[in-house]
C-alpha cells in the first residue's frame, strides 16, 4: 500500500475516475459500477473498484485543489499503475456562452499555481490533455447529444480570491471555465507518461450570476460527466 491510500496491488483498475468530492466516487460505484469493492477510506476519500459493461474500473476521490489531486494521482500511478485518469469535477463558468449544467472538455489547463513554476522555473510548462481521450470524448459527448465546450480551462489554488475580474478577462480570450485541479493531473501525466483528461460540469458562473446549483446537485446528479468518463475510459 502506498502512504494515502490502503488498497493492495492489484486492486485498483489501470483505468480511473477521479471525482473531488469522496461521495461522488461513492455514488458512482453504488449507480455505475457492479460488484464494486471498496478499495480505500483513509482520510474518508472513498475509492471503489467495479466492472463497468465488462471492463474493470476504478473510481475515487482526491480532494480539493493541486496538492491534493496531485499525492492521490502520484501514487495510483506509481504504486497501483494507473495508465488512465479522467478527472470527473465542477467548475465556474468564465464565458457567457457556457453555461450551468454544461459539460466542458478541458483541452489544456492555464493555472496560477507555482507547483509546475517550481521545477521549471524558466518555462511555462504546457498543460494539455492527452488528445486520443480528447477525442475519443469529444466524439462521445456529440454522438449522445450532451452540451459540450471544448478548450482552455484555469486551474487556481485558492476558492476564495479578488482576481475574479481578472479570471473573467480570461473567459473574453476563451477560456470556458475556472476550476482547482486539472494543471497539476495533466502535469503529472506528461512526467510519468500516462494519459489523462478532465471533464467538467459547470455548477456556477461567475458571469452569468443568477445561474447556479445546490450542493446536492453536485453530488449525485451530475451524470452526464460520468457517464462520458467511464465511456471514455472503455472506448476502442
Amino acid at each position: 500500500m502506498s502512504i494515502h491510500i490502503e488498497a493492495k496491488v492489484g486492486e485498483i483498475a489501470d483505468k480511473i475516475l477521479l471525482p473531488g468530492d469522496p461521495l461522488r466516487a461513492k455514488f458512482i460505484a453504488e449507480n455505475f459500477l457492479e460488484d464494486a469493492v471498496c478499495f480505500n477510506k483513509v482520510r474518508g476519500m472513498f475509492g471503489f473498484t467495479g466492472t463497468y459493461k465488462g471492463h474493470l474500473i476504478s473510481v475515487m476521490g482526491t480532494g480539493m485543489g493541486m496538492p491534493s489531486i496531485s499525492i492521490y494521482a502520484t501514487e495510483l500511478i506509481t504504486f497501483y499503475g494507473v495508465k488512465k485518469l479522467i478527472r470527473i469535477g465542477t467548475a465556474g463558468s468564465l464565458n457567457k456562452e457556457v453555461h450551468v449544467r454544461d459539460l466542458v472538455l478541458a483541452q489544456a489547463a492555464a493555472t496560477t499555481s507555482n507547483m509546475i513554476k517550481n521545477e521549471w522555473s524558466l518555462y511555462d510548462f504546457p498543460q494539455i490533455a492527452d488528445f486520443e481521450l480528447l477525442d475519443k470524448a469529444y466524439h462521445i459527448v456529440k454522438d449522445l447529444g450532451m452540451t459540450v465546450h471544448m478548450g482552455s480551462v484555469l486551474s487556481v489554488d485558492a476558492f476564495y480570491s479578488d482576481f475574479s475580474a481578472t479570471n473573467i478577462k480570461l473567459g473574453e480570450m476563451g477560456v470556458k471555465a475556472v476550476e482547482m485541479e486539472t494543471a497539476a493531473l495533466y502535469y503529472l501525466a506528461a512526467r510519468y507518461k500516462v494519459q489523462a483528461l478532465g471533464i467538467m460540469t459547470i455548477s456556477d458562473s461567475l458571469v452569468n450570476p443568477d445561474e447556479d446549483t445546490t450542493a446536492q446537485e453536485r453530488q449525485t446528479t451530475f451524470t452526464d460527466m460520468m457517464t462520458v468518463g467511464l465511456e471514455t475510459l472503455i472506448a476502442d
